[in-house]
């Protein structure tokens, strides 16, 4: 097969023109995908395009599509119709001939109204409010020929829409009498690699970066395309290639030149590429004294730089920020607010349609204050000082993706500035690519909270999509997950996490429970008797691993140094993780009513009153907001301890019972996947119980309460837990 793509690509190279080469060469590596072995090594992700097996099912589908008919050859079209080759050929071993007009019954219609004239002639009213990435996919009559169209004001959005029709038939759904009409809640959709020049990724637990930066851009490794089909297939439009932690350098032409490359590749499937700037970027590689974003020689470097980038990437998206943040050099080393600082840069940017993602993780800046208060304190201060194509973002929650945060108070906070949320999909604190957690409802949980920013229905989903306060530009990041292992994420569950986060960026409103079948049916299999009791458990696994992590509203217990496994007792220089818990002969949690740190101050009247009241938060963050009593009674009836042990050992339960589970599917599981998910969940289960063991056995030192009966006592000794060191794949 390689022989025939060489020999294939050496012709088409001398013998046609560069648009046709794209195409056959989208199709020849798709082919190339599709006539893998049969070994399932989740490569594929959620494009595996296996064959259907109902014969009947098969035929409806063929029935309705036989052929395709579309014009232009842009190369977004190009790769959208090869998608629909690949997939039609892997689904239903079908290839579908392309005719110029529709001349039979079954034609697949793509096209635009100004590219097309058949769509033109159609006269889609539904297209006028779906803006450039948005599409419709209907069943229509044309000239008595029964036909389903894909259609969009872009190509980009015809891309899109193939790829929902593949879903449909992936899933098992009917294409029939078809009326979907899809468009963007959030215009920039984007994934924040945490990717370094020399290859590691920091909070990256599946290999190495996928960026070759060495053998760049001469080699283009066709993973870069796999990657962009991946992300064009859940409506991700764009990517942070290098860490928030950056090095100047990747400002340097040779990095310049690297990531045109890669936005070359990226291009046809709708993603532009975006850079993390060093603010000190100025002096490190400008030959500048000082970085201040007032200096007129800063500001002239700054725009030279930015045009210089447009000329090697017309379309790219603009700078992330990390400043003033966990030592990053920022603008508060010359006396200038955050606002000076992105606006200097959002000027360089205009000009071009870029926009600045400044980051709103700061803490530290105010000695001696709860850190979850810091960043509001920073940043509510200028609201409406920010330009408008600079877009803040702050994380879901106010200390650093933790298991379950409260959200982040500066959600509603800032009505003049435009906010972006940050999630984490790279489970720093949630088991690394060991630990089987779907994120989808915790991110759902932050979306649909509501603020009360303008009374009762004002969500985060809201704010974020622009709507509360009809902000022009609107944004979303994830942290990926993504690295150079062959299934991309270390745990084959983990796909999940990138599959949901482009689904609800998309959509905000998705439903969890929706988007894990149709992942699950895409990945693994549509048999009900395997959906079903591993959707139930991947909807329960985020709870499940906060109840055996940090339960009740605990925090930042971790292992201070590689952020994996309990360290409720742990200490390093500058950090103690006691004062996240403050556990003392009295009690546990973090007093941040109005007679603690005051927190609560921060959000608004319905919800401050919630959280200040012991008896109406909710208990999930208890101990986030206040200092309870050991003997306190919970809501269940049980003391604050009972409740405490009770809920770190039925998280440890759930994974043992997720284990039978996963051994009842042995025969509906390919080989590979099933020994690898059963290893890991094995090894879950043991890290969970040491979760539990040592976090108990902590605790129990200052309730001095007994475990209440029937839970086992553990194993071992406190000190034996104290001890347990796992290796550091982090950013060492």
């Amino acid at each position: 097969m390689y022989k025939i793509f060489k020999d294939l690509l050496w012709w088409t190279s001398h013998h046609i023109g560069p648009i046709f080469l794209l195409r056959v060469v989208l199709l020849l590596l798709g082919l190339l995908v599709w006539t893998k072995s049969n070994a399932e090594n989740g490569y594929d992700l959620w494009l595996r395009y296996k064959p259907l097996h109902e014969t009947s099912l098969k035929n409806n589908y063929h029935s309705v599509i036989k052929q395709i008919s579309a014009s232009g050859n842009s190369a977004s079209l190009i790769a959208a119709i090869t998608e629909l080759e690949i997939g039609m050929k892997g689904l239903l071993n079908v290839s579908l001939p392309h005719v110029k007009t529709v001349n039979a019954n079954g034609t697949l219609l793509l096209g635009t109204p100004s590219t097309n004239a058949a769509i033109a002639r159609l006269n889609l009213v539904e297209l006028k409010d779906l803006g450039k990435e948005g599409y419709l996919i209907k069943s229509v009559q044309i000239n008595g020929r029964s036909c389903t169209v894909i259609a969009s004001n872009t190509d980009i959005g015809l891309l899109y829409g193939s790829y929902h029709l593949l879903r449909l038939i992936q899933t098992r759904h009917s294409i029939q009498k078809l009326l979907i009409v899809e468009k963007p809640k959030i215009q920039h959709r984007v994934l924040n690699h945490w990717d370094n020049l020399n290859g590691t990724i920091e909070r990256g637990y599946a290999g190495s970066s996928l960026w070759d930066w060495q053998r760049l851009p001469g080699y283009l490794d066709p993973r870069y395309t796999d990657y962009a089909r991946a992300n064009a297939s859940i409506g991700i439009n764009g990517t942070v290639i290098n860490n928030v932690n950056a090095s100047a350098k990747s400002l340097t032409k040779i990095y310049l030149v690297k990531a045109a490359a890669l936005a070359d590749v990226f291009r046809p499937y709708g993603i532009k590429v975006y850079l993390t700037a060093r603010f000190s970027a100025p002096i490190e590689i400008g030959g500048l004294k000082t970085a201040d974003p007032l200096d007129p020689e800063v500001i002239k470097w700054w725009k030279l730089k930015v045009d210089e980038i447009y000329r090697y990437i017309p379309d790219f998206g603009g700078f992330l920020v990390k400043a003033n943040s966990e030592g990053q050099p920022g603008p508060q080393d010359y006396k200038r607010s955050h606002a000076e600082g992105a606006n200097m840069m959002a000027d360089a940017l205009a000009p071009h349609n870029g926009v600045v993602m400044w980051r709103a993780f700061v803490y530290e800046n105010i000695k001696g204050e709860d850190r979850a208060k810091q960043a509001y304190q920073e940043f509510k201060k200028f609201d409406g000082d920010f330009k408008s194509n600079v877009l803040l973002q702050p994380k879901n929650g106010p200390i650093d993706f933790q298991p379950r945060e409260p959200f982040h108070p500066l959600f509603g906070a800032m009505p003049k500035t435009q906010l972006m949320l940050e999630f984490q999909i790279t489970q720093e604190y949630l088991g690394f690519a060991t630990h089987l957690v779907y994120l989808a409802p915790m991110f759902k949980e932050t979306l649909s909270t509501d603020t009360y920013a303008k009374g009762k229905g004002s969500t985060i989903a809201k704010i974020v999509e622009g709507k509360l306060e009809s902000h022009q530009i609107s944004g979303i990041a994830g942290v990926a997950n993504i690295g150079s292992d062959i299934n991309w994420t270390g745990h084959p569950f983990a796909q999940s996490n990138w599959y949901a986060f482009g689904r609800m960026a998309w959509n905000p409103e998705a439903s969890p429970e929706t988007i894990a079948d149709d992942w699950l049916k895409m990945t693994f299999s549509t048999d009900p008797s395997f959906v079903v009791p591993v959707k139930e458990y991947m909807l329960a696994s985020r709870e499940h691993a906060v109840h055996y992590m940090m339960p009740l509203g605990l925090n930042h217990i971790m292992n201070l140094g590689t952020h994996y496994g309990p360290g409720p007792w742990d200490k390093i220089p500058g950090w103690n993780a006691h004062d996240y818990h403050l556990a003392d002969a009295e009690g546990l949690g973090v007093d941040r009513t109005d007679k603690g740190s005051n927190a609560v101050e921060q959000y608004f009247p319905e919800v401050r009153q919630k959280y200040n009241d012991i008896k109406s938060i909710p208990p999930e963050l208890l101990l986030w907001f206040h200092h309870v009593p050991w003997k306190y009674r919970m809501p269940t009836g049980k003391s604050l301890w009972e409740e405490l042990v009770y809920t770190y050992y039925s998280g440890v339960s759930a994974v043992e019972k997720m284990q039978n589970t996963w051994d009842g599917l042995k025969d509906k599981v390919d080989p590979l996947r099933f020994v690898q998910v059963k290893q890991l969940l094995a090894e879950q289960q043991r890290e969970a119980a040491w979760w539990r063991d040592g976090s108990v056995l902590y605790f129990q030192t200052y309730s001095k309460m007994p475990l209440p009966q029937g839970f086992k006592v553990p194993a071992q000794s406190l000190e034996h837990y104290k001890q347990i060191k796992m290796p550091d794949r982090t950013d060492k």
